[in-house]
């Protein structure tokens, strides 16, 4: 791969950013993969303040399981998860002020922060970390810069380590049917892909706002972007991911294994970029056997 001729592609739940080095373009596609915007739904959990500055779910008792989200969506793409979980951990979910941060706080590093100043304040220790997409890139860098608190990490379908060539993309955000056919690569079953979910997709990437938020974290991911630094990660790891995963396919996963030493990796098949949410119980079958491995 040449740096210097190719995009690099970076997927983080929802985002596709193309950045061309040469000076083409920077682009951003939102091409959401949960099913709700902002947070709309909370699977009828509470949703709990520690202060005035954090708001978190937490379900169970027992060890802390703690999940960071990608963009839009964390509680959705965590139902099943949590249901499972939530008998035998302590099953947490911050929610990340994605919208709410300065645009110079609006990068991963600022989201690792955040999470920083979460587990503090919650006193967390001992506890395993689990990341979806751009929340396991938070993870990933949190977890560089704070390792004595994690037991282990868990990630699945992450950014930070995506690069391929793709070709040239560029942004339609008024095409809806771009949006509904870019949604469906997604998922293994393009079905799950709803009417709902791309009415969805579509009202965020032509929300002004939310888009500036969206290209300040893209922006920051390639910035961001990891290599051998992951060397550094002692803690034990499990990669669980989707063998017809598109969006960061395969070679990644391969790639963050070969990266981490301490890691393992489990590929679930007929399945794309969100496992948790298209084959749940072969999800929730993985975690919980690593997690038992792990226990005490």
């Amino acid at each position: 791969m040449h740096r210097h001729h190719m995009p690099q592609f970076y997927y983080f739940n929802g985002i596709i950013s193309a950045y061309y080095p040469i000076g083409i373009s920077f682009c951003v596609f939102l091409i959401n993969n949960s099913i709700l915007a902002g947070y709309k739904y909370t699977m009828d959990y509470e949703i709990k303040h520690l202060g005035n500055k954090f708001k978190y779910v937490e379900e169970g008792d027992g060890e802390p399981l703690v999940l960071l989200h990608g963009l839009f969506g964390a509680l959705s793409n965590f139902k099943d998860l949590v249901e499972h979980f939530r008998h035998s951990h302590k099953v947490i979910i911050p929610i990340l002020p994605l919208y709410d941060l300065t645009l110079l706080e609006t990068t991963v590093g600022g989201l690792a922060r955040y999470v920083q100043k979460f587990i503090d304040a919650k006193g967390l220790h001992n506890f395993h970390l689990l990341g979806n997409s751009l929340g396991g890139h938070v993870g990933l860098v949190y977890a560089l810069k704070h390792p004595e608190p994690i037991k282990t990490i868990i990630l699945t379908g992450s950014s930070g380590l995506f690069e391929n060539g793709m070709g040239e993309t560029y942004p339609k955000r008024n095409d809806y049917e771009f949006m509904r056919k870019k949604t469906e690569l997604t998922f293994y079953d393009p079905a799950i892909a709803t009417k709902e979910l791309v009415d969805e997709v579509y009202a965020i990437v032509n929300n002004r706002l939310k888009a500036l938020k969206v290209i300040a974290l893209a922006k920051s991911a390639i910035r961001h972007h990891l290599g051998d630094e992951l060397k550094a990660i002692a803690a034990p790891t499990c990669l669980i991911w989707g063998k017809n995963d598109t969006i960061t396919p395969p070679l990644v996963a391969e790639e963050f294994k070969k990266l981490i030493p301490n890691s393992e990796l489990h590929w679930i098949d007929k399945c794309g970029h969100a496992p948790m949410m298209e084959v749940p119980h072969e999800f929730n079958r993985i975690l919980e056997a690593f997690l038992a491995k792990h226990k005490g």
